[in-house]
């Protein structure tokens, strides 16, 4: 402290208070955030799983799917949450990541025998559930410190997952340079080391409700932190489009990742502003002569006071299943078997399974539909880079977006979900209409709902049960969305599509990929007679791949 009142920020006691702040953890947690989408860029390392380990096409998918049921279903990292410190969840996950991708690793630079497929699913899908620890750690204390600002922290945190595939991209070019074995190790460490970095930042402080008025001031720091992130994905994006027009040389990729570094950990301004205000003006006011109410025992939260939580909330089996259909009221604390029974979690997870199952099967086969419609390889690519960016942005938007409209008009979020998914209809009905030169815009709408059905899914299940149980009710409410990715995806989307694509090619499995042509929005249907003419040379020819170029639907 200097003299005259003033307050340093050049010292060891101010710099410890600003490490251990509320807006500390918000700065720790966006940065554990922007490590944890690894499973974003499977497809920038799946070529090297084929070359390398010989493996088909549906062999990577199986692991592609392994690597979702990894990611989604975080139960088990929200049920140690709930008996566990935060440091540990977050050093769990951090060695489960490392294990998991470094055997990858191993494997692919030939380091170890070449593992069973079965093993090599095992592998990833252990990896991938590593980020469900981060991510529990991470939101849940944010949520816990910022209770009236949920919408908010839960959009700003997902929104850096969705940068991180890109984030990715920049720093193992930078590191490793155009090597796809090494990007699996980067994935390896890199998170670990993270969750290792911010380990004792990230914890559930005590916190007491805010005081009338206080409400835009008091998510001000919030504002600017989107600022700073807008700032980092139009940053990713100008590097996306460069790197596309002009060749960069590795020197290039230090420099610019560098740049990238920098605009990730700025929001650490904000932090130091916002504890250098509070000592300020803490010096400048005295103390009140009143007596300060303590806040109730339930909404102060310490680090490993809190006793294992029952499924049930306690008493026998029999009391146990009594209680399961008398929940309390919506808002208040549900046990996580009362909220699993509810109709109101039912009702979750079948938005999830077709909402988020839905826009996630369109993203997975972007490529195929861009393929069938005739759009060229370039313009597939920029579908990719709109898809992220405007993922970034769904999620982003509609966490700060819900909370403006719900503080200001009472606007519920289940309401707000609904209309999300009523705009995301528009997009499937543009690509399966095959509406000329539309997956562009398809693409920007699929991809900002699928980005903003998470904040509100986990900022509804927040308010509809409680945070008692959150870390494990929306790690719950999480799971549904491989369920509905296999379903449509796999089950459904890939089997039409195999079906369609041998029928147009007169029922003869084609060599190689089967293409699926659409509706030829850019390109003319051949007549019928041409048709014929072209399933009769390629019954002759054996289905040559040029035969199968002119099918059309």
């Amino acid at each position: 402290m200097a003299a005259g009142g003033e307050v340093s920020m050049c010292t060891p006691a101010f710099a410890w208070r600003v490490v251990q702040s509320r807006w500390f953890v918000v700065f720790a947690s966006m940065v554990v955030m922007a490590a944890s989408g690894s499973t974003y860029i499977f497809a920038l390392y799946s070529k090297v799983l084929r070359s390398k380990l010989g493996y088909n096409q549906e062999t990577l998918n199986k692991l592609s799917f392994f690597k979702d049921l990894g990611t989604n279903v975080g139960v088990v990292s929200g049920l140690v949450q709930q008996v566990a410190p935060t440091w540990a969840v977050l050093l769990i996950g951090a060695a489960m990541n490392l294990a998991g991708y470094l055997m990858i690793y191993l494997a692919l630079t030939g380091r170890t025998a070449a593992p069973p497929v079965w093993l090599m699913c095992f592998y990833i899908c252990f990896g991938a559930n590593a980020l469900t620890f981060s991510n529990t750690g991470a939101l849940v204390a944010c949520v816990k410190n910022f209770p009236e600002s949920r919408g908010i922290v839960i959009g700003l945190l997902k929104a850096f997952v969705g940068l991180s595939g890109a984030i990715y991209t920049q720093l193992y070019l930078a590191i490793y340079g155009d090597d796809a074995a090494s990007l699996v190790l980067l994935v390896a460490w890199l998170p670990a080391a993270f969750n290792i970095f911010t380990v004792y930042t990230i914890r559930v402080l005590p916190y007491a409700r805010r005081r009338g008025g206080e409400g835009a001031a008091y998510d001000t720091p919030f504002y600017h932190f989107l600022y700073l992130s807008l700032a980092l994905a139009a940053y990713l994006l100008v590097m996306i489009v460069l790197q596309k027009q002009v060749h960069f040389s590795h020197a290039a990729y230090v420099v610019t990742s560098t740049a990238l570094l920098i605009i990730l950990f700025s929001p650490v301004g904000v932090v130091v502003r916002e504890e250098y205000k509070i000592v300020k003006e803490s010096l400048q006011q005295p103390p009140p002569a009143i007596a300060v109410e303590e806040p109730p025992k339930e909404t102060v939260e310490k680090e490993g006071d809190e006793p294992s939580p029952p499924l049930c909330g306690g008493g026998g089996m029999g009391r146990c299943i009594t209680s399961m259909f008398r929940p309390p009221a919506l808002g208040e604390d549900y046990s996580i078997m009362q909220a699993l029974v509810s109709v109101e979690m039912l009702v979750l997870f079948v938005i999830s399974v077709f909402g988020i199952g839905g826009t996630l099967t369109a993203i997975d086969n972007m490529a195929q539909i861009g393929q069938s419609l005739g759009y060229p390889a370039k313009s597939i690519n920029t579908f990719v880079s709109l898809i992220s960016i405007w993922n970034y942005a769904g999620r982003a938007g509609a966490g700060y977006i819900s909370e403006f409209l719900l503080a200001r008009y009472r606007f519920p979020r289940p309401l707000a979900l609904t209309a999300v998914l009523l705009v995301s209809c528009i997009g499937h009905l543009l690509i399966a209409l095959g509406v000329p030169r539309s997956l562009y815009a398809a693409s920007v709408i699929i991809g900002f709902c699928f980005g903003a059905q998470w904040p509100l899914l986990f900022a509804i299940i927040s308010e509809v049960f409680g945070l008692k149980y959150y870390s494990s009710l929306f790690n719950f409410g999480s799971a549904a969305s491989p369920a509905g990715a296999y379903a449509l995806n796999v089950v459904i989307t890939g089997r039409m599509y195999d079906a369609e694509a041998t029928r147009q090619n007169g029922g003869v499995a084609a060599v190689g990929d089967k293409v699926c042509k659409g509706g030829g929005v850019l390109q003319a249907p051949l007549p019928h007679h041409h048709r014929r003419h072209v399933r009769r040379r390629a019954r002759v020819a054996g289905a040559g791949v040029e035969d199968q170029e002119l099918l059309q639907g």
